[in-house]
């Protein structure tokens, strides 16, 4: 029988248990994916750990909210793919019940979006969480514009990485902050038209000097808490903050500072809007086939088997902002 990843309790990455279930038919409007790589979200820690800000239901529950697979059965009256069509999952709202951490998941028709020619499997299965949070942060709510100051928080995260190279495929200018100074040269290559690093420098300073004294356009903080205090002050008067993370879980004080349009943004508010969706699946295919955009990948690929040990190497940060991604089969 096929394989699933569950868990009967909250706890560590040793709560997580491969079992075997009967495959589920898919209901009318619905599709069944053979997975073939699912990836590991700092989301998945919440939920398995019991501090995710949506309630996750115990006992004997799923994981997951991104991977690729291969379209298997379709339901009744189901149409827009066919068997064997590749997919990305583009929303998983119950992950908790029916979640990618397994070899095969049902979804309603329009979760899942055509797989981008050119994507390997590991690299399909990584893409669509960072990369739909990121354009729907910046395009869709902040509208950001060719020749916007883009400051991006936690850039060596994916979403962050995302975000970089989405502004530059549309001409924005994406300024990396991030807290160590060694990973100057990484960022750049990934797409940073400059790189702040907070050990050894003022943001609010060094956003001045690198936008001519104007301060960012945009900010995209991805960690909220005390530290975005000092986002504020690297923001131009009139810009935008959009706040789509929640990294720090200490609390974030009231914006004090110049007047800014504020949005607080989260993934689901565009993945489970269907006009949106197509945008964002458009917006994707044609930047992977420009070579603009691509996900980074951890090098070391884990097996269904491994899920513990590829939930301990995220916790213990060494994938290095890269997205740790599991074969399902």
């Amino acid at each position: 029988m096929p394989r699933v990843v569950v868990f009967e309790e909250f706890g560590g990455p040793e709560v997580l248990h491969v079992v075997e279930e009967p495959v589920v038919e898919p209901a009318a409007g619905e599709v069944r994916v053979r997975m073939e790589a699912f990836a590991v979200n700092p989301l998945d820690l919440m939920m398995r750990s019991g501090t995710a800000p949506a309630p996750v239901p115990l006992p004997h529950a799923c994981l997951g909210v991104e991977g690729t697979g291969v379209i298997d059965a379709l339901g009744p009256d189901t149409t827009g793919f066919e068997i064997g069509d590749p997919v990305i999952l583009a929303a998983v709202p119950d992950a908790g019940v029916r979640g990618s951490y397994a070899e095969y998941t049902t979804l309603p028709v329009g979760r899942v979006v055509a797989r981008p020619a050119g994507l390997g499997v590991p690299e399909a299965a990584a893409v669509w969480v960072a990369y739909s949070t990121a354009y729907g942060a910046l395009i869709e709510k902040a509208r950001m514009r060719p020749g916007d100051h883009v400051l991006i928080t936690a850039a060596s995260g994916g979403v962050g990485r995302a975000a970089m190279q989405i502004a530059n495929q549309i001409g924005a200018v994406p300024l990396a902050l991030t807290r160590q100074a060694g990973k100057r040269d990484e960022l750049l290559a990934a797409g940073a038209a400059a790189v702040i690093a907070t050990e050894d420098e003022d943001i609010a300073e060094s956003v001045a000097r690198h936008t001519g004294g104007i301060g960012a356009d945009i900010v995209l903080d991805l960690v909220r808490g005390p530290g975005q205090q000092d986002l504020l002050k690297a923001a131009r008067p009139g810009g935008t903050l959009v706040v789509a993370g929640f990294l720090d879980p200490r609390p974030t004080p009231f914006p004090v500072g110049p007047p800014l349009t504020i949005f607080t943004y989260q993934s689901f508010e565009h993945t489970l809007d269907p006009v949106v969706v197509k945008r964002m699946a458009a917006f994707l295919a044609a930047g992977v086939r420009l070579g603009a955009l691509r996900p980074a990948v951890y090098d070391k690929e884990f097996s269904l088997d491994e899920v513990v040990e590829a939930h301990r190497h995220l916790e213990k940060g060494l994938n290095s902002g890269r997205k740790i991604v599991v074969l399902a089969s």
